[in-house]
């Protein structure tokens, strides 16, 4: 399946939802990212802030399994929405 960026935006904001709910991550999160609670408020409309908890969000299989199970969608759901982003671009690693 693929997403649009509008269902990209609204997998991210359920990530992000889940994310501020998981007492172990989001320190690491705010932490790794220099980001506020303050910014989390301002994220929810920022593709920029967004972007940047699915990034942070697929560093992890553990954590994209966890994710995905709690909000009950596919494990390929937060890595397609990232990509959907990117305006489909496909992410080339090496």
């Amino acid at each position: 399946m693929t997403i649009n960026e509008e269902s990209a935006d609204e997998i991210a904001i359920m990530v992000l939802g889940w994310l501020v709910g998981n007492d172990e991550l989001l320190p690491k999160f705010l932490n790794m990212t220099g980001a506020s609670e303050v910014d989390i408020m301002n994220g929810l409309y920022d593709k920029n802030f967004l972007s940047s908890v699915l990034d942070f969000l697929t560093m992890n299989d553990d954590w994209v399994i966890a994710c995905c199970d709690s909000l009950k969608i596919d494990y390929s759901e937060p890595l397609k929405a990232r990509t959907a982003m990117l305006g489909n671009t496909h992410i080339h690693w090496t």
